[in-house]
C-alpha cells in the first residue's frame, strides 16, 4: 500500500493514534505510539528517529539513534 493511500485511509477512518511495532534483538515486542497528526508521507517513506538505548540488547546511549520505518 502506498503512503498516500495509508494517509487517506487514516483520514477516512478518523485514526487518532498510530502504533509502530517491532521486535528487539531478544524477540520481545516493542512499540512506539504517536499522534496521527504527525504522520506524513515523509515519515511513512523514510521512517522516524527514536532513541534505541532504552531497548534491551541494543546500543549504548552515545550510539543509539535508530530509525523505525513502517513496512507498508
Amino acid at each position: 500500500m502506498s503512503s498516500s493511500k495509508v494517509l487517506k485511509l487514516m483520514k477516512d477512518k478518523e485514526i487518532e493514534y498510530v502504533d509502530l511495532r517491532f521486535t528487539d534483538p531478544r524477540g520481545k515486542l516493542q512499540h512506539l505510539t504517536m499522534d496521527a497528526t504527525i504522520v506524513d508521507e515523509s515519515m511513512l517513506n523514510e521512517g522516524v528517529f527514536f532513541d534505541g538505548s532504552s531497548i534491551a540488547g541494543w546500543k549504548a546511549i552515545h550510539e543509539s539513534d535508530m530509525i523505525l520505518k513502517p513496512d507498508l
